[in-house]
């Protein structure tokens, strides 16, 4: 059946890795690719998105492998939702690249010390830059207009984290001497918001679910210039909950009609937000497509009404590793092409950045 063919493709990549090395050894001309990255929009993404399945086809080893075990060739293909998947698995396992080249990052995956971490080879990072700016523009507009405060205990810990990296960006963007990271400094950061709100400086305040926990019990404050913005991730500090139980946790600490959430990985350079109720929105360069959880060959890119499944995603930006990614992560997918997070699917590792079902 097609779930033991998935198995058997898998298991086949760590002995054919080198089966089609002359013809992934050819020249690349992927300038004009990057260039149509950010120039996506509704009616160009399907062909942008089979241009980067061609590519990634012939210059990327395992990705190639992957669809060549599928029995699936650019040829065959001419919808994004028929372009083979990969497992977000194979990022633990091999090295996922297109091209062959040194990386200016490598980005690992927090997870638990009992498992294998993801790692994400990135060859320039700023195509990450221009993906995560490009976003927070259309999303908040320009990061001078903000203060932003990172509150990501652990993360900062981890050198390869790509969310530090993002938040750190923004941070310097933003300009505002008070923006930074305030690491077990609740005092500081309770003083500096307050100082914010009477100055109406509108805010952003990013943090791992956890620590923005910790400070809501500690600091409960009325905020009105002030976003919160969730990243998901218990880390084994508190007893698991589902989103909705946070959101309104943080809601009445905070007394504020919405949280917000980011919605990323290591093995992604775009990210999504949600401005309330855990609906997410994409950059015109991302898109969700969700798949049958027992049919992972069985995906749909749109629906005239919400249907649930496994959230497949396609990342433009990831043009120099695979940008057709199937998580572990199961959703809802809305006809408007917004989606939420329902939680992980069952057997699948617990991430940094989970959070349990809704």
């Amino acid at each position: 059946n097609k779930l033991k063919l998935l198995q058997l493709c898998y298991a086949s990549l760590y002995f054919k890795n080198q089966m089609y090395g002359q013809k992934l050894n050819q020249p690349v001309k992927d300038t004009e690719l990057v260039q149509k990255v950010f120039a996506a929009n509704a009616e160009n993404f399907n062909s942008i998105a089979l241009e980067i399945f061609n590519f990634q086809f012939h210059h990327n080893r395992v990705y190639n492998e992957y669809c060549r075990l599928l029995k699936i060739v650019p040829g065959d293909i001419t919808n994004m939702a028929h372009i083979p998947f990969l497992p977000i698995h194979f990022f633990k396992t091999h090295s996922v690249v297109s091209t062959s080249f040194e990386p200016a990052a490598i980005f690992e995956s927090s997870g638990t010390t009992q498992n294998i971490n993801s790692k994400h080879r990135v060859k320039d990072l700023t195509l990450y830059e221009n993906s995560f700016t490009r976003t927070f523009d259309l999303f908040y507009g320009v990061p001078g207009d903000w203060c932003i405060i990172g509150l990501l205990p652990s993360y900062l810990e981890r050198q390869q984290s790509s969310l530090v990296v993002m938040v750190d960006k923004l941070v310097q963007l933003s300009h505002h001497p008070c923006s930074g990271f305030y690491l077990n400094e609740f005092d500081k950061l309770q003083a500096v918001i307050m100082e914010q709100e009477k100055r109406k400086q509108k805010t952003l305040l990013i943090g791992v679910t956890f620590a923005l926990l910790d400070f809501a019990e500690l600091f409960p404050m009325k905020l009105g210039h002030t976003i919160i913005m969730e990243t998901g991730g218990m880390k084994g500090r508190r007893k698991e909950m589902t989103r909705q139980q946070v959101h309104e946790n943080l809601r009445k600490a905070f007394q504020q009609e919405n949280i917000h959430s980011e919605y990323g990985m290591t093995e992604l350079l775009s990210q999504a937000y949600s401005s309330g109720n855990g609906i997410f929105k994409t950059a015109p360069w991302m898109k969700v497509l969700l798949r049958e959880e027992d049919d992972p060959f069985a995906v749909y890119d749109k629906a005239d009404k919400s249907i649930n499944g496994a959230i497949n995603i396609i990342d433009l930006a990831n043009i120099y590793s695979c940008s057709f990614i199937a998580t572990e992560d199961a959703g809802k997918l809305y006809p408007d092409g917004s989606f939420e997070v329902m939680g992980r699917l069952d057997n699948t590792d617990v991430r940094g950045c989970s959070l349990m079902a809704v």
